[in-house]
């Protein structure tokens, strides 16, 4: 067991290749078999029907999950004209929409102008809460579901592939890099309506959140083979706790500095920091590892969440306890 995680078992980022169909629960739930590790978590919810990149954390790395919550994401979406969908994808009750016929040049300029921030109404069956009660469960039982539209950012909305074999219900494949909390389904609904048709997804394939690419992913055999070496089988196919994190400044700190961190207390590491002031850094342990995640004030650390687990150092224990208002395990 590599130490750090008291839950018995790993800890580390793992990139998957998510199939259509499984849910993100599903996947964390094939993880936590997999690697026998209790804490797993993932780092932003990828719908059944879409396939792609969805980082899953485990033991300590699963305290880093909020930092990545925050990624840009990049999408493959395929999007069909002439219709219109309960759902706003391939899974809905379809129904065909009357409009004028949709043209390549026409679906290239709609793009161009649904780049930029723009604000849209998150599909009737999605995961957002109404007074307590998930979208989707109102839609599904009938009743009217009346969601609040949202500020998001379209990086880049560009036509990849266009088919127009049917001219009544043409398909488009499209690259979309977004901020996080679009919803490409919304995208694609209202892509449809600003041309007067309907249109619904698909496909989704996620080909990157974050820093994390769809080349770099791993699949569930994958996952599996690893399995078959136990543990440190598994170990193999982890990154670090703080990938997808390089670009925050990272600093090292002893084992002494460790522990004034877990007692709650700034700590000044011998070694300057390149960021006098930052409100996050990653403070690195002797042995390499993320041990940290401080802010940075006139070149002292101020803990926010202290990641190691009781280390003995000089045969005393560190305290788990964080500065006041920091997150508990």
């Amino acid at each position: 067991m590599r130490r750090g995680d008291r839950s018995g078992g790993l800890d580390g980022v793992l990139v998957v290749a998510k199939p259509s169909g499984p849910t993100s629960h599903d996947v964390v739930g094939l993880v936590r078999r997999l690697s026998q590790t209790r804490r797993v978590g993932h780092g932003g919810t990828l719908d059944p029907f879409a396939a792609g990149v969805l980082p899953v954390f485990l033991g300590r790395a699963t305290r880093l999950v909020e930092y990545h919550l925050g990624a840009s994401k990049r999408y493959r979406a395929t999007i069909c004209f002439g219709e219109s969908s309960t759902t706003d994808d391939i899974d809905g009750q379809r129904t065909p929409v009357d409009g004028p016929a949709v043209t390549r040049d026409a679906v290239e300029a709609g793009m161009r102008a649904f780049t930029g921030p723009i604000r849209q109404v998150p599909p009737d069956y999605s995961a957002v809460q109404i007074e307590g009660r998930r979208a989707y469960q109102m839609a599904r039982a009938g009743q009217p579901v009346e969601l609040a539209p949202r500020d998001v950012v379209i990086h880049d909305f560009t036509l990849l592939e266009w088919d127009d074999s049917d001219p009544a219900r043409p398909v488009a494949v499209s690259d979309v890099a977004c901020s996080a909390g679009t919803y490409v389904r919304a995208l694609a609904r209202d892509l449809g309506a600003s041309l007067g048709s309907g249109a619904y997804l698909g496909a989704l394939v996620r080909t990157a959140s974050g820093g994390f690419t769809l080349d770099d992913a791993i699949g569930f055999e994958a996952l599996r083979d690893g399995a078959m070496g136990g543990q440190e089988g598994f170990a193999s196919l982890l990154r670090p706790v703080d990938a997808g994190l390089e670009d925050l400044p990272h600093a090292a700190i002893t084992w002494d500095e460790i522990r004034r961190l877990g007692e709650g207390l700034p700590t000044g590491p011998k070694t300057p920091l390149e960021v006098r002031d930052a409100d996050l850094v990653l403070a690195v342990g002797p042995d390499g590892r993320v041990a940290a995640v401080c802010k940075a004030v006139g070149g002292l650390l101020h803990p926010h969440k202290v990641l190691v687990d009781r280390p003995a150092i000089d045969g005393r224990p560190v305290s788990t306890r964080t500065a006041a208002g920091a997150e508990e395990d």
